[in-house]
């Protein structure tokens, strides 16, 4: 069930399009599964470990208070997008938060 659940997760991510990104808790009702945000960030964890397949464009993923709350690479990932931060390195959700359209 895991796997799956990880797949379906990991699904969903690579429909982000570049310079744009969604929250875990968006990822989490995307697939069905609203509360499971939680579980959202542990996937993206386990992909540390488990790079096969195709890549999952991590760094689109953020807090839903526009945090990149996996460091400073997530950052400049996502910089290099186009994505802009403000003095406190938040995101602009309303800008470039994805509609989830998929």
């Amino acid at each position: 069930m895991k796997h799956g659940l990880y797949q379906d997760i990991y699904d969903v991510i690579r429909k982000i399009p570049s310079g744009r990104v969604a929250t875990y808790g968006q990822v989490a009702y995307i697939i069905g599964r609203p509360g499971y945000a939680r579980q959202v960030g542990w996937a993206l964890a386990a992909l540390r470990n488990d790079r096969i397949g195709e890549p999952v464009p991590w760094q689109r993923v953020v807090s839903a208070k526009g945090e990149a709350r996996m460091g400073r690479e997530q950052i400049e990932l996502l910089q290099g997008e186009g994505v802009q931060f403000d003095d406190r390195l938040r995101i602009d959700l309303g800008a470039f938060g994805w509609d989830g359209l998929i």
